[in-house]
């Protein structure tokens, strides 16, 4: 199986946790400890401006429910 750029994007050099939504796009958190955001491959939407605790729980969540699979950037 090939694996598509949303599932395995090129990893970030401030990449913390990468988990993966319901179809497989990748969802990463990155930043620090202080001040993380985590943005989905699968459907676009991003948060940020959490400590990393509150951002981990924040990305799972939506893991969990996220059912997209290709976010379109332009």
């Amino acid at each position: 199986m090939k694996l598509s750029p949303n599932t395995s994007p090129a990893e970030p050099d401030n990449l913390l946790i990468r988990m993966h939504n319901q179809l497989g796009a990748a969802i990463d958190v990155t930043g620090t400890e202080d001040r993380a955001r985590w943005a989905c491959h699968g459907c676009g939407e991003t948060r940020s401006d959490y400590p990393l605790y509150m951002t981990r729980v924040d990305a799972n969540d939506h893991a969990v429910s996220c059912r997209a699979a290709y976010h379109r950037t332009r």
